[in-house]
């Protein structure tokens, strides 16, 4: 998995697809935060005309799920890591630009140095927020990810 924020784009085209053609975009990354950015089109919108909350739901994972693969390649160890929950919660209709930002990646290491220390899975839970192009919130999603040794 690609580090750098172009790279990584394109390795969405070949590996999550289905997020690529709905204009999910990996923005920013680094060890703390990463931000993902998606804009309302026809083809991700719901009959409500705003965007569908499945192509929300990508995008907020991108934004916990690229730092967590950053990190785990960084280990060197081979470990599995996997959404178990997922809770949101939508407050506006989402049209235009909706920029997703995640500001827990400092929970990933102490997962991973655990992990790899017991040899025990772990859980954490990581917040996305989506704001408009207003920076209003249209929908907070919160994803338990399990992270744990392969054999």
């Amino acid at each position: 998995m690609p580090t750098n924020i172009s790279k990584f784009n394109t390795f969405m085209f070949f590996k999550l697809p289905s997020a690529w053609w709905c204009g999910v975009r990996l923005r920013y990354m680094d060890k703390e935060k990463a931000i993902v950015s998606v804009k309302y089109k026809w083809f991700n919108q719901n009959p409500f005309n705003s965007m569908f909350w499945a192509v929300q739901g990508m995008a907020a994972e991108l934004t916990t799920g690229a730092m967590m693969m950053d990190q785990i390649k960084e280990t060197g160890k081979r470990i599995s890591m996997l959404v178990a929950n997922n809770k949101a919660n939508f407050s506006k209709k989402a049209t235009g630009k909706i920029t997703f930002t995640c500001e827990d990646g400092h929970k990933i290491k102490e997962a991973l140095d655990k992990t790899i220390a017991t040899g025990e899975g772990q859980t954490i839970w990581m917040k996305s927020i989506g704001v408009n192009e207003d920076g209003v919130v249209v929908s907070t999603f919160d994803f338990e990810w399990t992270v744990r040794l392969k054999s």
